[in-house]
């Protein structure tokens, strides 16, 4: 039987193959921290990666991947933003919360990415978050004119909320995914992910974390989320989402 990865690899290559050369294949992939949207992404990526490649047969002007994934990470509000917030320890304590993250920004990056692709288009710049640093780093991820599939994953790109909602609408985004998960599943990935990026000390305050803030986020997530969504995808902890 044909895997969630594979079958989705296969819609969004013959999407993409009947998608004009002045237009990008775009779809947001939400859902609630832990689900595994990242790996998933990132397993399509390489999936459509891999059947450009094969297409092309190591000719050089194929030779860039056409594929690419676009964490919502990089539109997380800096430390110093969410500190000139009205009440700076709730702020910071609830960084992961949907006010924590330039929305308007992300939407301006759709949108660019909207326009048709012409012979001088330059690459666009957008953020990505360094963990060591705990902000985000600016211009760090070129999209350029051959990256004609892009993949954007993070918890509220499927938000029913302005401007999550413009952004993720069928003027902007081809698809809207949503990676669904129990939460008893997220929860011991979170904790995990915490210990190991150095955002807690322990499992213990890993698990604190998990349960005040991101499970916290994960209900407004799953309650929130827009009526019309293309793919459910149940997470799995198998070898085609690592």
């Amino acid at each position: 039987m044909e895997s969630q990865v594979n079958r989705l690899v296969n819609k969004v290559w013959h999407r993409y193959l009947q998608t004009p050369s002045d237009q990008r294949v775009m779809i947001a992939i939400g859902g609630i921290p832990g689900s595994g949207k990242t790996s998933l992404a990132h397993a399509v990526v390489e999936g459509i990666n891999k059947k450009q490649a094969d297409k092309s047969k190591g000719a050089s002007a194929d030779a860039e991947p056409v594929a690419m994934a676009v964490p919502m990470d990089g539109f997380h509000l800096t430390r110093a933003q969410l500190s000139a917030m009205p009440d700076p320890a709730h702020a910071h304590a609830r960084r992961g919360a949907e006010f924590t993250f330039d929305g308007a920004a992300f939407l301006r990056l759709v949108e660019q990415l909207r326009q048709k692709i012409t012979a001088g288009s330059a690459p666009i710049l957008c953020p990505s978050f360094d963990h060591a640093v705990k902000d985000p780093v600016d211009d760090a991820i070129a999209i350029g004119p051959r990256q004609r599939i892009v993949l954007f994953e993070g918890n509220y790109v499927c938000l029913d909320k302005e401007p999550w909602r413009t952004a993720s609408d069928a003027e902007h985004m081809d698809e809207r995914w949503f990676v669904d998960v129990d939460f008893a599943v997220a929860r011991p990935r979170l904790i995990k992910r915490h210990v190991a990026a150095g955002i807690a000390a322990d499992a213990e305050s890993a698990a604190a974390r998990a349960d005040e803030n991101d499970l916290v986020n994960g209900a407004e997530i799953v309650a929130g989320r827009v009526s019309t969504i293309d793919e459910t995808i149940v997470s799995r902890e198998d070898a085609d989402w690592s």
